[in-house]
């Protein structure tokens, strides 16, 4: 059973930094993007960041970030263990919702999207 896990997350102050982890059960290859959303309550669920991986090989690590969080968060990737991170700093209130970490399957789960339980992100002025 293929598990994505979420590490991280919490209660940090305008301005402070706090760091995400997800880790997908599965081989790099079976993984073509990985990624972080976001929830707000009574909002949609927005693309805050993902990255490229070795499932698709011509677009491995590229990586892209909404306008709303360039230069204040950075997504990484740990190749030998198929975990990202999602460092944020300079958080903001608006930046408080739950995270959950996604994952788009390659080769045998080709097609398949995955997602992790969600953690709370909470930013108080």
């Amino acid at each position: 059973q293929v598990q994505v896990v979420e590490s991280g997350g919490g209660l940090a102050q305008a301005g402070g930094s706090l760091r995400l982890s997800c880790t997908a059960s599965v081989s790099t290859f079976e993984i073509a993007t990985m990624g972080w959303y976001r929830q707000a309550p009574g909002k949609q669920r927005d693309l805050v960041a993902i990255i490229s991986f070795g499932g698709i090989i011509s677009a491995d690590g590229i990586i892209e970030y909404a306008d709303s969080v360039k230069g204040r968060f950075t997504i990484s990737r740990d190749n030998a263990g198929n975990t990202v991170y999602l460092q944020m700093n300079s958080l903001k209130p608006e930046d408080t919702a739950v995270y959950y970490c996604n994952f788009e399957g390659a080769r045998r789960l080709r097609g398949r999207t995955y997602w992790g339980q969600g953690t709370q992100v909470t930013v108080s002025s």
